[in-house]
Formats: C-alpha cells, sequence, structure tokens
C-alpha cells in the first residue's frame, strides 16, 4: 500500500510503498477516506514530542476516518505503531473507533474531532462554563479557537470574545457567534483597554488561553484592580496552548487583587467522558452547529505540503 512513510526524525515524510497492515485481538483494519494533518502530528515526526517514535520507519498520522471491513464509516484514533492514518489502510483499537453520522461530510468528519473535543472538554468540563455567563477565547483565530467560540455559545455563553491577530479570521468569528472580537496587533496600552472594555464592569468568568506569553501579560494587566473592590465571582482562566510563548511574567498584585484561578487542562478525562464529548461534537457538526474549514491536499504530495502553513483557522486534510 502506499502511505505518508517517515524514514528519518526532523525531515517531512515521503509518499512511499508500506507493508499491509494485519489486524490482532481487539483490533480493526480501516480503509482509510481522510485524514488531517495537524501541529501533533509535526511535532510528532520532528522528534520534539515526548510520543515521538523511537524506532523507524513509521507511517504518519493519529486519526482520521475510513470504513471498516463490514463497511461502516467511522472516525478512528490512535493507530498501532508503525502504522499511521496516512496510508491507504491502517490498524487501530476497536475502542477507538467512533460511527460517523451519514450528513457529515469526510474532510469535516477528518477535521472536526481532534480540536473539536479539545474544546468541548476545556470549555464544558475545565472551566465549567454556565449559561449566562462571558468567555474569552484568547488565541481565537486557530482552528481551535474558532471552535472554542462556536462551543462557547452553544454551551450557553451570554457573551463570546474572540482575541487574535489574523484579521480574515477575525471577521469570521463574528460569523460564527463571538459578539466581539480584539485584535492582539496593536500597541499594549491600547490592547490592555481593548481586554478591560470587552470585560466590562462585571468581567470575564472564563478564559481559554491557546497562547500564553505576551498577549497573557497583557490580559493580567487589563484585569488587575487598582484598588480594593468586593469580589463578586471568580475568573477562571485555562491555560492550553503556548504559541506565543512558553512563560509569562505573573505579578503577585494580579492575584491579591483579583479572583483569579488559573488551571490547566489536566491531561485525559475518563472514557465515558470522552465519548460525550465526541457525540456531542459530531452531532452538533452534522446539524451544522459546528462548521470548520478544511483544505484537500492529496496523498501523493505529503513531502510538498508538510511543512506548509494553510490559511489560519483551516486544516488541511491528507486524501488517499
Amino acid at each position: 500500500m502506499k502511505a505518508a512513510v517517515l524514514r528519518e526524525l526532523g525531515k517531512a515524510p515521503r509518499f512511499a510503498g508500506f507493508a499491509e497492515p494485519t489486524a490482532g485481538e481487539g483490533e480493526a483494519i480501516v480503509r482509510v477516506r481522510a485524514a488531517s494533518l495537524k501541529g501533533i502530528d509535526k511535532q510528532l515526526a520532528s522528534g520534539s514530542h515526548y510520543a515521538s517514535p523511537r524506532e523507524l520507519p513509521v507511517v504518519c498520522g493519529v486519526d482520521g476516518v475510513g470504513d471498516l471491513e463490514d463497511g461502516t464509516r467511522v472516525f478512528f484514533g490512535g493507530p498501532r505503531r508503525p502504522y499511521g492514518a496516512m496510508a491507504e489502510r491502517t490498524v487501530v483499537p476497536r475502542a477507538f473507533c467512533f460511527p460517523v453520522p451519514a450528513s457529515l461530510n469526510d474532510d469535516t468528519a477528518a477535521a472536526l474531532p481532534n480540536p473539536g473535543v479539545s474544546a468541548w472538554l476545556t470549555l464544558a468540563h475545565r472551566a465549567k462554563l454556565e449559561p449566562g455567563e462571558t468567555a474569552l477565547i484568547l488565541g481565537a483565530t486557530g482552528v481551535t479557537g474558532q471552535l472554542a467560540v462556536q462551543i462557547a455559545k452553544l454551551l450557553g455563553a451570554k457573551r463570546v470574545i474572540g482575541a487574535g491577530r489574523n484579521e480574515r479570521a477575525l471577521r469570521r468569528l463574528l460569523d460564527l457567534g463571538a459578539d466581539a472580537t480584539i485584535q492582539l496587533d496593536q500597541p499594549d496600552d491600547s490592547l490592555k483597554d481593548a481586554f478591560a472594555r470587552e470585560a466590562g464592569g462585571a468581567g470575564y468568568d472564563v478564559i481559554i488561553d491557546y497562547l500564553w506569553g505576551h498577549p497573557t501579560e497583557a490580559l493580567l494587566a487589563a484585569i488587575t484592580k487598582s484598588e480594593f473592590a468586593g469580589v463578586t465571582k471568580e475568573t477562571r482562566l485555562v491555560q492550553v496552548g503556548e504559541s506565543a510563548g512558553p512563560t509569562i511574567s505573573l505579578p503577585a498584585t494580579v492575584l491579591r487583587s483579583t479572583a483569579l484561578t488559573i488551571l490547566g487542562t489536566a491531561g485525559i478525562p475518563s472514557r465515558e467522558i470522552l465519548v460525550d464529548a465526541m457525540q456531542q461534537v459530531m452531532s452538533r457538526g452534522a446539524r451544522g452547529e459546528l462548521r470548520i474549514e478544511t483544505e484537500r491536499v492529496p496523498l501523493a504530495d505529503i513531502e510538498a505540503v508538510w511543512h506548509r502553513q494553510p490559511a489560519s483557522g483551516r486544516r488541511m486534510i491528507v486524501i488517499p
């Protein structure tokens, strides 16, 4: 069969032949229809991820959409190494196969679950967003950030503010349900004013932070109180990513003057919670309540497109 074969860490995989997979106990052979190309795929192939392969060659790709031997169309994850999702066929645990609604096309079904489930779990289970609350999505112009805006609205947020740099993606956020946007490419004083203005008198209930680094420092400066004030509610900041920097400077006054709680994503939840999140994301995607932009590329072009960045907020889909 043909696959995206990685022979050296730090290099792009190549379109090449690879041995056919065989299924063991509790496993299934999947004929792949589509696989998404994500940051995690590139990190694993670069050798920078803690789960990067130790033995080569391997096939790239951690999840995708395909057909089981009985014809059932499924979203799958966790192919058994050395196999991966970017191939004509792969082998995966049956427990990691989830039926795909008939109305959901292959591209969307391949692109949506990974970032969608991540955003759903962050908002619903970690931040515990409640109906009527105000949410700020810091880094809302990326794939997961755009879905977080939509999911926050589906969970009942009264106001959702999206912050990012890409002007095209910021405009799209308004179509996806955001009530306001904040352009991060502005002077610090103006940025702090924008964060404070959108917080209003009630402040933010939930902040989902995909950026960290300097934008988070500007945000924290904006919500720091300059006088004694009564505490009316808590702000829950969930730290998810670090695309703007791995560290921040955290003045003590931020924590002493505000009812701020900083949380991590806290690893992988129970299978029951994961399955529920997957079902929510799949069903809402099928109904058109969750939207994601995709770009198709042939598997044969994998080496050429590996290092190319798609348009902001768009997921690249590899088609065998």
